[in-house]
């Protein structure tokens, strides 16, 4: 898995999954684009990890289909190609339909929906573009295992996984005769920023336990699977799910 000159643009790029896979690609001879949305101490400290390069961080807010567009385009005018795309930015609102005021429960669906479904849906359309002119390209967007699991405390993550599983299918199918190829990489939890207080507190024995091997997956190992997905010799799985938690959750 040799990216060598390949240009990686990775949303939410700065913490976590994000920044492993950046780390990833750059140790594998990529150039790597990484986004955020507004912590540039943490934007910072990821392209400090990075080897080779050029590298380049961009700040932007992803529900914007402006700021994407704006974004894409700087992108090309800097690097001339997108070779890869990974929409790895994503929220995580806890909302309870038993006992929440209306209000918080429509905000909390329109933020997750427009961060973690329309943000991908909007990138997608404007990379795409791009990959056509180029001959082809690699995408791969981060969902979850709460996509086929079900949140009951958080059910718009739920559906704004499953949502983004749907569409990556439907756009393998769409865009296999364009060279441009689609992978999903649903995770289970992973030891992050977002989840640390969760994994620290008292729910985290118990989550920890959902897995046989008795642990979150590590940020590393997630990045793994998308660097898989983007290598050379994966074109065959295009429209592929492929699921990484420890066996805490199976389907067949």
């Amino acid at each position: 898995m040799r990216f060598t000159d390949k240009i990686v643009l990775i949303t939410g790029g700065s913490k976590g999954i994000g920044r492993a896979t950046a780390i990833a690609f750059a140790d594998e001879g990529a150039k790597v684009v990484i986004t955020y949305k507004e912590d540039d101490v943490a934007a910072d400290a990821t392209l400090l990890l990075l080897n080779g390069g050029p590298h380049l961080k961009m700040k932007a807010d992803l529900t914007s289909a402006q700021q994407i567009s704006d974004l894409v385009e700087t992108v090309v005018r800097r690097f001339g190609r997108i070779d890869i795309l990974v929409n790895n930015a994503g929220i995580f609102v806890q909302h309870n339909i038993q006992s929440d005021p209306f209000e918080k429960w429509q905000k909390d669906w329109e933020n997750t929906i427009n961060t973690n479904l329309m943000g991908p849906a909007n990138m997608c359309y404007y990379v795409v573009r791009q990959m056509i002119k180029q001959g082809g390209g690699k995408i791969i967007n981060v969902s979850s295992r709460g996509a086929f699991r079900g949140e009951p405390d958080s059910p718009a993550y739920g559906a704004s996984k499953a949502g983004l599983n749907a569409m990556s299918q439907s756009l393998a199918q769409a865009l296999g005769p364009y060279n441009i190829y689609v992978g999903v990489v649903a995770p289970g939890w992973v030891e992050t920023d977002m989840t640390r207080e969760i994994l620290t507190g008292p729910a985290g024995n118990p989550i920890r336990e959902q897995s046989p091997l008795k642990r979150t997956a590590r940020s590393e190992e997630v990045a793994y699977a998308i660097l898989m997905f983007a290598g050379d010799g994966s074109e065959y799985m295009t429209g592929g799910i492929i699921d990484v938690n420890g066996a805490s959750y199976l389907r067949s």
